[in-house]
């Protein structure tokens, strides 16, 4: 994820003329799929751009987000079954 909001920002920065700052704002609303519609690309070559960054970047994030919630979900499982594991053993104690 990091290096894709840095590849959209260097992008942005240099085809748009934008602030970095601009850019990377850019790159996070778009990926996120918000689309404020404040900053919108104004060249062919941005609107390519925006759309591969879109298809591929969108997936990318959407992917990312799902591995990340599935380790945090199975991390928060098993903190559940040793806990019960811990409490069914202290009782048989």
């Amino acid at each position: 994820m990091i290096s894709l909001i840095t590849t959209g920002t260097i992008t942005f920065h240099y085809l748009e003329d934008w602030t970095w700052i601009q850019s990377f704002y850019f790159s996070v609303i778009t990926l996120t799929t918000v689309g404020y519609g404040d900053f919108y690309p104004t060249t062919d070559l941005s609107r390519l751009f925006v759309a591969i960054y879109v298809l591929l970047g969108v997936s990318i994030a959407i992917a990312s987000l799902g591995i990340i919630g599935t380790h945090r979900l199975e991390a928060r499982q098993q903190k559940v079954v040793k806990r019960r594991e811990d409490k069914e053993k202290s009782k048989s104690d």
